[in-house]
């Protein structure tokens, strides 16, 4: 490099060490899991109205924009000759731990105790995916009315690669809307006002099922359920809990690793193999104009087989390692990932589009009808209909807290379905991806 150049711009944070930076990230995450599970004073209002997982995602914004720390910062000389640079913290976040959380995460569920919660639990449940898939779409369509500008934008980026994203949370969860985000390539330096419309719309709605957990006998009147299958389930879950829950060995980690990451490195070969076969012997798939170029891409195959690889390892006796935590080691992995993300948001971006926000309500709103109006039509107790959203919307974060709600022995009802979520969140939220493009264009 000439030293005679010079640098006209320079977006280098303070901190570049990736060591160091790692350490900036687990210290704010243990101190915002150390304060939000004190029960008492101060914090336990504080987390009352500010949920953990958006301190995860704003805590790294904060010190982004600060100039901190920086996923990517880059350095440009008079002659434009630009050098850029990146954290590795996120690509080994997004490629190794969120296939590995992905396996395990999946590894617990259990397809015949879903079928058990009874044929409304599940209508509830693919209720609030089907919501979420065409809601987006015809969110898209009703705002483009009053201010297309909201809804346009080219490349990466385009609005509906962001909406992408939120379709990825809203049916599945953490890992799926970092899927979305990777497969799409939405403007990183644009995502942070994506996550808050996500973030803020789905607690909203959050705490509407909250407040009605309340005026859960009221609304079960009205919707004129019968709550024996709930009573049944208490019973059920409890007695299922209590037989997996152990005191895990160090040999008993070490093995549910072995399953996360013997997977990880599966999901990667065949991954590569499959996405590689499409791109040269497909053009359709090589096309990156082709709605069908996602489908060849190699992070929707590591996350769609480690998924599958997940699912299989469910019909085994690798499911047991649920009581020794597999699900909490899982959801380790996928808080990193959240920080990680978070250090790619700059968030004076936040209000330079608050039709986004508009998007978000619409977008909710037709979420929230359609699972009344099936509720009511199909007589679903309040519970399979607020477990059943919040399985969409909220994942393992939320769902569990909804249920344990209604009554402690159902948390694990709540995890159930979120995890199945997770099963099917990045192909759906693929179709919703897909119809928002063709809205979004019309």
């Amino acid at each position: 490099m000439d030293k005679t150049l010079r640098i006209v711009e320079d977006t280098t944070p303070y901190i570049t060490n990736d060591a160091v930076v790692l350490g900036i990230l687990m210290l704010s995450l243990g101190l915002i899991f150390y304060t939000s599970s004190l029960k008492t004073g101060f914090w336990k209002k504080f987390y009352g109205i500010v949920p953990a997982l958006l301190l995860c995602y704003l805590i790294p914004a904060i010190f982004n924009s600060l100039d901190i720390i920086s996923a990517e910062w880059k350095i440009v000389y008079d002659n434009k000759e630009e050098v850029h640079f990146k954290s590795q913290l996120y690509p080994i976040a997004s490629r190794y731990f969120l296939p590995a959380a992905l396996v395990l995460l999946t590894l617990t569920i259990d397809l015949k105790a879903i079928v058990n919660l009874g044929y409304k639990a599940l209508i509830m449940f693919f209720t609030g995916t089907i919501g979420i898939l065409i809601g987006g779409p015809i969110a898209i369509l009703i705002i483009s009315i009053f201010s297309p500008e909201t809804v346009g934008g080219a490349g990466p980026d385009a609005v509906w690669r962001g909406l992408a994203t939120i379709a990825g949370s809203w049916i599945g969860g953490g890992a799926n809307q970092a899927a979305m985000l990777e497969i799409f390539e939405y403007n990183r330096d644009k995502y942070g006002g994506m996550v808050l419309v996500d973030i803020l719309v789905a607690n909203l709605w959050m705490a509407v099922i909250l407040l009605g957990i309340g005026q859960r006998k009221r609304i079960d009147k009205w919707l004129k359920a019968d709550n024996t299958a709930i009573e049944e389930l208490k019973e059920k879950v409890s007695n299922y809990s209590a037989s997996v829950t152990r005191n895990p060995s160090l040999a008993d980690y070490m093995i549910i690793l072995s399953f996360a990451f013997v997977a990880v490195g599966i999901s990667h070969w065949l991954a590569i193999e499959i996405s590689d076969f499409l791109i040269f012997n497909f053009t359709v798939f090589a096309d990156k104009t082709s709605a069908l170029h996602s489908f060849a891409s190699t992070f929707f195959w590591l996350v769609s087989i480690a998924t599958f690889l997940g699912v299989i390892l469910s019909f085994t006796k690798a499911k047991s390692y649920e009581g020794a935590g597999a699900t909490k080691i899982g959801s380790i992995f996928i808080y990193f990932l959240v920080a990680t993300i978070g250090m790619h948001m700059d968030l004076s971006t936040v209000f330079e589009n608050p039709g986004l926000l508009a998007i978000g309500m619409v977008w909710m709103t037709i979420h929230a009808g359609l699972l009344i109006g099936v509720a009511k039509l199909i007589k679903a107790p309040y519970f399979f209909l607020a477990v059943g959203s919040q399985a969409n919307v909220g994942g393992a974060a939320s769902a569990p807290v909804v249920a344990s709600a209604f009554h402690p022995s159902l948390t694990s009802v709540g995890v159930l379905l979120a995890v199945f979520g997770y099963v099917v969140g990045t192909y759906a939220a693929l179709g919703c991806a897909i119809l928002m493009e063709y809205a979004s264009n019309l």
